[in-house]
């Protein structure tokens, strides 16, 4: 489990870990990762890496292997890209959105896949909706969600040879450290309180409300239950309806 130390990461950790699953949480902050693996208790164990290091994905498989033996599911969470105009955004930033969200992904998928084509496991990608419509301030965040849609799409052709379960889910806004300072900065702009600052952005966004990483923790928790085993190679959408295309 990647970007586990907070939000949606964190919670996917928590969610698989009350269904019975032993957790290897992984992410750069290690204080947060110990206080999330307290919460579990003894099935958990973490891995302070930092995942856009090329050596990082394998040693994050080897603990595990270490630790419990096997790889059942592995959850690509890891990557926050920088927003903003598009003339703004340096070399520098584009090479950082993907070295962990994509470059990550990828290199932790092919230090896992013999582990998981073992075990039949799951590979769930968690994307984005940007993926899907790509926003002016979000040029790099969207480019790679798409690549990772793409990836999501052919590991599941190889998942079909392999045994192995192949998705990705798409979060819209969720509530999440991220979003509490957009909302801020939304809050101070319209000279309005916070909470009113988050009705004008579920009505401006057209959506049912703002997401909450549980939310997303249910949906992988489902997916990787044998009820949701007929799901593969989706990209579903769960974003209160944020997504208007197609």
């Amino acid at each position: 489990m990647t970007g586990a130390s907070r939000g949606i990461g964190r919670a996917i950790a928590l969610r698989l870990a009350r269904t019975g699953a032993r957790v290897v949480l992984s992410a750069r902050d290690e204080e947060l990762l110990a206080e999330a693996a307290d919460e579990i208790g003894e099935g958990a164990a973490v891995a302070p890496l930092d995942l856009r290091l090329p050596e990082s994905p394998a040693e994050l498989v080897r603990l595990c292997m270490r630790r419990f033996g096997r790889v059942d599911i592995v959850v690509n969470n890891a990557g926050a890209t920088k927003r903003g105009e598009f003339l703004d955004l340096t070399d520098a930033d584009w090479e950082d959105g993907y070295a962990l969200k994509l470059h990550g992904a990828v290199r932790l998928t092919r230090a896992a896949w013999p582990h998981l084509k073992s075990s039949g496991g799951s590979l769930i990608n968690i994307a984005g909706t940007g993926g899907r419509t790509p926003g002016a301030q979000f040029t790099i965040g969207g480019s790679v969600n798409a690549a990772l849609l793409s990836f999501t799409k052919a590991m599941a052709d190889n998942g079909v040879r392999d045994g192995v379960q192949v998705n990705a889910i798409n979060p819209g806004t969720v509530r999440t450290d991220r979003f509490t300072k957009r909302l801020a900065a939304l809050a101070a702009e319209r000279e309005i309180a916070a909470d009113a600052a988050e009705e004008v952005f579920v009505r401006e966004a057209r959506v049912t409300r703002v997401g909450e990483p549980e939310d997303i923790a249910g949906l992988v928790a489902f997916i990787t239950s044998p009820a949701g085993r007929f799901l593969h190679g989706a990209l579903i959408d769960m974003d209160g309806g944020a997504t208007k295309t197609l």
